[in-house]
């Protein structure tokens, strides 16, 4: 007895005669089946080699951006079952049209700004930002020392307040003795009176001292012009010193005058002068006692003190070429009442030579402590 005898009957296995009686006694239609079931098997296996080359042909074709967007779809519900790409009810979105470039121009044929504009060409262009009130026009305020100057101070005010850029005139009274102050206030200057004579330099550092404390720390200082109160309606065509000055090519300008009619001088003082800043400096102006400038505050502050007398037009150019500030001659259609030969222009000249004299000594010996200061000082003392 086999450990098969003790299985019931339904459990006992089949010998092998008896499996193959029973595929010979299989139904027709078994046979069928079981025919076409190794075709369905060689499709299968097949199906997937022709979709392949389909499928590249559509990646191919697609841009990158939508293939990448739009979602894929499964084969089969073994593909949709998967964790990896759940299935979803919800339709897929429909592209965003594409948007239509921008046109260069406006419609009223003006060029945009691309930096600005950020909406269709429909909506309104926001207006920039406001400029640095420090990059606004240069100001310009002229200064005019006077004494006894009633006859023609009214037209000269009235010349300078027509300068371009010009925004402010100022009358400085060097203790007038007859109606000099009232006259320039009507004209529509701003005036202000020494009670004595005090003297040309003197006179200039109180006009830029006043135009000093109505400048404002909003805007750039004004920039300084010096006139004479003589100049009359000609006063308008010292305009030419300010764009130097203005534009940064020079730091003051000095204006060079046509001969004038009626002059007595044999230009000594000119000469005079001349040679003292072209030894001290460098440097041989034209004309260096013409009174008309242009110069910045930066400048005006590094000239003062200024030389008393009539030295200080000298004076400020020796102190300013030898710190470095830059100096132009502009030529300029000014006319002047001039010098003549009698008793008062000899007079006049006479103490022009002679502040001009003491202008340049006085800077010959600073020049020359300033020297011998530095030689006695050693190098690691001195001021860098």
């Amino acid at each position: 007895m086999g450990p098969a005898d003790d299985l019931p009957d339904d459990e006992k296995p089949t010998p092998p005669a008896r499996k193959r009686a029973a595929s010979k006694k299989a139904s027709p239609a078994a046979k069928a089946s079981a025919a076409q079931s190794p075709a369905k098997k060689s499709a299968a296996k097949k199906s997937p080699a022709k979709k392949a080359p389909a499928k590249k042909a559509a990646a191919k074709k697609l841009p990158t951006k939508k293939a990448a967007e739009t979602p894929t779809t499964a084969d089969s519900p073994e593909q949709a079952a998967s964790p990896e790409q759940p299935a979803s009810s919800e339709p897929a979105p429909a592209p965003a049209p594409p948007t239509p470039p921008r046109p260069r121009k406006r419609p009223d044929g003006r060029f945009r700004r691309q930096e600005l504009v950020s909406q269709p060409t429909t909506s309104p262009i926001p207006k920039p930002a406001n400029r640095d009130p420090r990059r606004i026009q240069q100001r310009v305020a002229v200064v005019i020392p006077a004494k006894d100057e009633a006859r023609r101070i009214a037209a000269t005010v009235r010349s300078a307040k027509s300068i371009p850029q010009v925004d402010l005139v100022l009358v400085v009274d060097d203790g007038s003795e007859d109606n000099t102050q009232h006259i320039a206030r009507d004209a529509g200057a701003v005036v202000v009176r020494h009670s004595h004579n005090r003297g040309k330099a003197a006179a200039m550092e109180t006009g830029a001292a006043v135009v000093a404390m109505r400048d404002t720390p909003e805007r750039p200082p004004r920039l300084l012009l010096f006139i004479d109160a003589d100049l009359g309606e000609t006063a308008v065509n010292t305009a030419p010193l300010i764009p130097p000055v203005a534009e940064h090519a020079a730091d003051f300008a000095i204006a060079l005058l046509p001969p004038q009619s009626g002059a007595g001088g044999r230009g000594i003082v000119v000469a005079a002068a001349r040679k003292g800043i072209a030894q001290l400096t460098g440097w041989a102006p034209t004309q260096p006692l013409s009174g008309m400038r242009c110069l910045t505050r930066a400048a005006f502050e590094a000239a003062t003190p200024l030389a008393r007398g009539w030295g200080v037009e000298t004076g400020m150019t020796i102190d300013l070429l030898r710190q470095g500030y830059v100096a132009v001659e502009v030529p300029c259609d000014l006319r002047h009442r001039p010098s003549g030969n009698d008793l008062g222009g000899q007079l006049h000249r006479a103490a022009q030579y002679r502040d001009v004299k003491l202008a340049i000594s006085a800077r010959q010996v600073r020049g020359a402590a300033g020297a011998l200061k530095r030689a006695v000082t050693p190098k690691a003392l001195r001021e860098p």
